[in-house]
C-alpha cells in the first residue's frame, strides 16, 4: 500500500515537471511572514499581501476553488485558491498531495465565517512528500514508533515540539544565568582514554590514526578540574556523557549534563547556586516557584529542604550506617528490607542501592539529601566535624535524583588513596569502576584550590519542566534498536483533512 502510494506521488512530481515545475529544483523562497503573527496582530495585516511558506496539512476542494491548511515553522493558516484569480496556475493544484511544502503569496482577509484567511494570488511548489503523513491517532497510540519516526511524531502531534522549545528556553535560562555569575562555557574531550569521574561503565571505541582505544566520556569531571589546576576560577559545560547501561523511563544510556566547578567555594555555595538558578528558571518558564509533575504541586520556592543522608536511614530502618561494616553486614540488610541487590556488589554499592529503595523515593518536594559517607563519595571532601562523612549533596525533586554537588577533594594525597581502593573493587571484578587516572592525580598534585563541583542531569530536569514521564520524550532522537518490517507501516497511515 505504502509503495502504491509513493508510485502515485512520483507520478504527480513527474507530470509537474512536463508543466516546467519541478518542486525540488526550487533553491530559496522569500518569506515575509508567519502564521502565528498573521493570526495574532490581523489588524496590523489586513488587506496586505504577505509570503508565506509550509506544509500543506489540509486540503478541502469546493468547485472552482480550494482550501488549504498551510503549517510553518510557528503554527498553521488557513489558504483560499481561486481559478479566477489564479488562472492556469491553478490546475497545478490537482497534483497536490498532504505534506507537499508550498510557498503562497496572497493578501489577509476573514472568510464569511470569520476565519482569517490568505486570499492566494500565486503559489509555488518548494518540494513533493511521497509518502501520505501518518494520522494523528496512530502517533498517539504506538509510543516507540514516535520515538523512531519523531519527524513524523512532530507533524501529527504538534505540541511535541513545544517540549523541544522549552528545552532551548532552559539551556538559554542556565547560559545567561552562569554568565552573570562569571562561568566561563568550555568544552573537553568527549573521547577519552580513561573514562573517570564516575562509576559507570562507559562505551568503547578505536582511535584509527593513532591506533589505541578510547572510551565516551561518563563525566566531565577530570578535565574540568584540570582546568582549576590551571587557573579559571570558574567553569561549565554543558554535553553529552555516555553510560553503557540500562534503560528505562529515568535513565537513557546517552544523555545531556551540565557540570560546572566554582574555586573558592565549598557545597553550601553550590546549594545557594542551585537554588538561585533551579528556582529562578521554574519562575521564569511557568509564571511561578510552582509547576505540576504527573499529579504532583512541587514547589521551588527558596530555600529547598534538607535531610541528613545517614540520619533518615536510621529512621527509616533503624541502623546506623557505622554498624553495617562489611560486605555481608550490607548485604544482610539488603535480606531484612527485602531489596534485591547483585550479590557481587560491595558493602559500599549495596548501601547505595538500600538509599534508592529506602530513602530516596520519599523525596518529593525539592529536598537536598546531605552528609553522604565517605565510602561512597569517592571525590568530595570529608567533614571535618564528621570523618566519616562528606561534604557534599543530591537534589531530588519527585523522588529521583537531579543534581550531585560536592565540596571537591583537592588533597592529592588522599585522592589517590580513594582511587586505589576502588581498584581494588576492579580487580574484583566491578567494571563500573574507571582506571586510575595518574594524570589527573599529577594534576592535582600541583594544587587545585578550594573548590564546588555541580552535576545537573539536563533530560530529568526538563522532564519535570514539561510534565514528561519518560526521558524518551525528552530527547528528540532517542536510541532505538533496527527497525522491524512492522514498524515500516506507521508510514503509510494517513492524515486528517484529506478528501
Amino acid at each position: 500500500m505504502a509503495e502504491d502510494t509513493r508510485s502515485v506521488r512520483i507520478g504527480k512530481w513527474e507530470r509537474l515537471k512536463t508543466m516546467g515545475v519541478d518542486p525540488f529544483a526550487v533553491r530559496s523562497y522569500d518569506v515575509t511572514a508567519h502564521s502565528d503573527a498573521v493570526l495574532a496582530q490581523y489588524e496590523q495585516y489586513e488587506g496586505h499581501e504577505v509570503s508565506l511558506a509550509g506544509r500543506v496539512m489540509a486540503v478541502r476542494r469546493h468547485g472552482r476553488a480550494l482550501f488549504l491548511d498551510l503549517r510553518d515553522g510557528q503554527g498553521r493558516i488557513q489558504c483560499h485558491c481561486r481559478e479566477d484569480l489564479l488562472g492556469e496556475a491553478f490546475g497545478l493544484l490537482d497534483e497536490l498531495d498532504l505534506g507537499d511544502f508550498l510557498g503562497v503569496r496572497g493578501t489577509v482577509f476573514k472568510t464569511r465565517r470569520g476565519e482569517i484567511s490568505v486570499e492566494v494570488r500565486g503559489f509555488q511548489y518548494l518540494a513533493k512528500s511521497l509518502h501520505d503523513l501518518p494520522a494523528k491517532w496512530h502517533g498517539l497510540k504506538d509510543i516507540d514508533l514516535r520515538y523512531r519516526y519523531r519527524y513524523l511524531d512532530l507533524l501529527a502531534n504538534p505540541e511535541v515540539a513545544d517540549t523541544f522549545r522549552a528545552r532551548a528556553r532552559m539551556l538559554q535560562y542556565i547560559r545567561h544565568f552562569l554568565a552573570e555569575r562569571d562561568f566561563l562555557e568550555v568544552e573537553t574531550p568527549v573521547l577519552q582514554p580513561i573514562a573517570g569521574g564516575t562509576e559507570a561503565k562507559p562505551f568503547e571505541t578505536h582511535h584509527n590514526a593513532l591506533d589505541i582505544p578510547l572510551y565516551l566520556r561518563i563525566a566531565m569531571e577530570l578535565h574540568l578540574k584540570r582546568l582549576l589546576v590551571g587557573g579559571f576560577e570558574r567553569v561549565y559545560e554543558i554535553g553529552r556523557v555516555f553510560r553503557n547501561e540500562g534503560i528505562s523511563t529515568r535513565h537513557n544510556p546517552e544523555f545531556t549534563m551540565l557540570e560546572l566547578y566554582q574555586a573558592y567555594t565549598d557545597y553550601e555555595g553550590i546549594m545557594e547556586l542551585v537554588e538561585s538558578m533551579l528556582s529562578g528558571m521554574v519562575r521564569d518558564l511557568s509564571g511561578s516557584y510552582q509547576l505540576s509533575y504527573q499529579g504532583q504541586t512541587l514547589d521551588f520556592t527558596p530555600p529547598f529542604q534538607r535531610v541528613d543522608m545517614v540520619e533518615r536511614l536510621h529512621h527509616k530502618t533503624g541502623v546506623h550506617w557505622a554498624d553495617i561494616r562489611t560486605t555481608a553486614d550490607a548485604h544482610r540488610l539488603a535480606k531484612t528490607l527485602k531489596i534485591a541487590v547483585d550479590p557481587k556488589l560491595e558493602r559500599a554499592q549495596v548501601m547505595d542501592k538500600i538509599i534508592g529503595v529506602v530513602v530516596e523515593p520519599d523525596l518529593i518536594q525539592p529536598t537536598f539529601l546531605w552528609h553522604h559517607p565517605v565510602d561512597i563519595s569517592p571525590l568530595a571532601k570529608r567533614d571535618p566535624e564528621h570523618p566519616e562523612l562528606t561534604e557534599r549533596f543530591e537534589l531530588f525533586v519527585a523522588g529521583r535524583e537531579l543534581a550531585n554537588a560536592f565540596s571537591e577533594l583537592n588533597d592529592p594525597l588522599d585522592q589517590r588513596q580513594r582511587f586505589m581502593a576502588q581498584q581494588e573493587q576492579r580487580r574484583a571484578g566491578n567494571d563500573e569502576v574507571p582506571l586510575l587516572d595518574e594524570d589527573f592525580l599529577l594534576a592535582l598534585e600541583y594544587g587545585m584550590p578550594p573548590t564546588g563541583g555541580l552535576g545537573i542531569g539536563l533530560d530529568r530536569l526538563l522532564m519535570l519542566l514539561t510534565d514528561s514521564s519518560s526521558i524518551r520524550d525528552v530527547i528528540v532522537f532517542p536510541t532505538m534498536r533496527p527497525e522491524s518490517q512492522a514498524d515500516k507501516d506507521f508510514a503509510s497511515e494517513k492524515t486528517d483533512g484529506e478528501e
